[in-house]
């Protein structure tokens, strides 16, 4: 946060880590900034400054090693290079902020924030994909390029396909609500990887991942750009695919082969199978691994597990653990035994016994206060209400639209999961608290969900759960205990009636049938303590 008060325009200033002069709000320059988030503060060996410290060196030494090894080299150098001469860093050349990633060529970054009355640069001509022309073929396939060796300031700013680029890019930026920074940094990156680009090549994700990264440009709006154009390969590997591999590890061969078939159907689909959530299918693995690494000590395959075994595993179990642990197992079983690689289906006929609900108590109003309290932002505020007036999930909360909004004077409702609901006066305050401060912090998104953040304002998707959950996160309160006690006092003020629970929120019949018994329970404890 900046220490100037709002409306000051702060003048130019050197930054108090790397020392470099240039225009920028606060006490850093944003590769500084950006530095010290991501690594840990201390003394710094070469200047013994209490700095944050990239293998125990400091971003300015970091810089003059840089200076050095380009002199030395006469070219832009690697990063083992630049390494290898921290130790012989005994001075320092001040520099302006910016100049060292333009390695040698003057800073031209646009200042932040702008003049009023400043002319705004016109939009790139409009472009298109560059004709195809005879070009001679490759002799052993594409070559990989080393995009770190490229000298930034020896871009081909003349390359149509550059000039196609800037074009999507602006597009996009217009589309999605990019901010002047960010088509900045687009617009150098896309120049950058580019340069010397031939028709029929393809830019892998291997290849820009880390040059882009190191110069700060946005790699995900590169790549985004680069995808609208055909020419970029996301060749890394998916996080379902690692996640995979980890809970297959320590399971014999045999039975490892046949749960890594299960698990893709359950989240690819299959011929006779719709496509599982992702979570979904990570707590069928995790419910079926226990009794499979189990399984593994003894048996190869599947086939040769028995009922007995199955029966034995359940014995040590009880609760809800029985449940899970039973019911992962029999959706594998199941599939086995239709595919045919086992011919008896060991858990059939095996039940699991009813599921004892406890009594849902409601929360304490101190409870409730902290959370409230923790909620300090318009969109904390705002979440908590949907949570603890309308009993929405998380989900449900981060899959608002824009469109889920009617706050006409004549008919104020708000749509929750497809179900139109009367907006209450305090709701009503903090949804248009929270939609001046959208507008007036991000006024140019493309973004129709109603709650979005810095990472999602300039993207089409939601908000992530972790993120709409953060401010009660450790309180008693929570969003999901808020949404429980929005919905058991429902059942004690209008009474225990199961189709009244089921109308006002949309519950299937069992879960309004047990907070209607949890209602029906309390109200009886509160009599029986009245008359004593």
């Amino acid at each position: 946060m900046s220490r100037y008060p709002k409306g000051y325009r702060k003048p130019t200033d050197s930054c108090d880590s790397c020392l470099a002069w240039g225009d920028f709000s606060g006490r850093l320059c944003p590769a500084c900034y950006m530095f010290g988030r991501s690594h840990e503060t201390a003394t710094c060996v070469g200047c013994r400054r209490v700095q944050p410290l990239k293998w125990d060196y400091c971003r300015l030494c970091w810089c003059q090693a840089r200076l050095h090894a380009k002199t030395t080299v006469g070219q832009p150098p690697a990063e083992a290079e630049v390494r290898a001469r921290l130790n012989a860093v005994r001075n320092h050349q001040l520099f302006f902020m910016g100049l060292h990633y333009r390695r040698g060529s003057a800073p031209t970054a646009p200042r932040r924030g702008g003049r009023r009355g400043a002319v705004r640069k016109p939009p790139p001509a409009p472009a298109w994909r560059p004709s195809a022309c005879w070009r001679q073929l490759p002799l052993f396939g594409q070559v990989p390029r080393d995009y770190g060796r490229l000298d930034p300031a020896a871009v081909d700013l003349a390359s149509p396909w550059l000039a196609w680029a800037k074009y999507l890019a602006y597009q996009l930026a217009e589309a999605r609500g990019w901010g002047r920074g960010i088509r900045f940094a687009v617009n150098r990156g896309l120049a950058i990887v580019l340069t010397e680009y031939v028709e029929g090549d393809v830019i892998r994700h291997s290849e820009i991942f880390t040059p882009l990264r190191a110069l700060d440009l946005r790699f995900g709006h590169t790549a985004t750009v680069l995808e609208e154009m055909g020419i970029f390969l996301d060749e890394s590997e998916p996080s379902f695919e690692r996640w995979l591999a980890e809970r297959l590890e320590g399971l014999a061969p045999g039975i490892a082969a046949e749960a890594e078939r299960w698990t893709r159907v359950l989240h690819d689909g299959g011929p006779r199978s719709l496509p599982r959530q992702q979570s979904t299918v990570w707590l069928y693995l995790n419910g079926a691994r226990p009794a499979l690494l189990g399984w593994s000590d003894r048996y190869d395959h599947l086939r040769e597990v028995t009922r007995e075994d199955v029966l034995t595993r359940l014995k040590t179990l009880h609760g809800h653990h029985r449940r899970d642990q039973l019911g992962a197992p029999r959706s594998l079983f199941t599939w086995a035994k239709r595919t045919g690689l086992i011919f008896r289906n060991p858990t059939s006929r095996i039940k699991v016994g009813q599921n004892e609900y406890g009594v849902l108590q409601p929360l304490a109003p101190a409870q409730i206060d902290r959370s409230v309290a923790a909620a300090t932002t318009p969109a904390a505020r705002l979440i908590l209400a949907l949570a603890a007036v309308h009993a929405a999930r998380v989900a449900q909360i981060g899959t608002l639209m824009l469109d889920d909004l009617d706050i006409d004077l004549g008919n104020r409702r708000l749509r929750i999961a497809g179900r139109a609901r009367p907006l209450d006066d305090l709701t009503l305050k903090l949804l248009l608290d929270w939609l001046e401060h959208r507008r007036s912090r991000w006024p140019n998104t493309a973004n129709l969900h109603l709650l979005i953040n810095n990472q999602t304002a300039t993207k089409t998707g939601r908000a992530s759960n972790h993120w709409i959950s953060t401010a009660v996160r450790g309180q008693d309160a929570t969003l999901e205990r808020l949404r429980v006690d929005r919905q058991l006092e429902e059942a004690l003020t209008h009474g225990p009636d199961p189709l009244h629970l089921a109308q006002v929120f949309g519950l299937d019949e069992k879960t309004a049938m047990r907070y209607a018994d949890s209602a029906r329970a309390l109200l009886e404890q509160a009599a029986e303590q009245k008359h004593q």
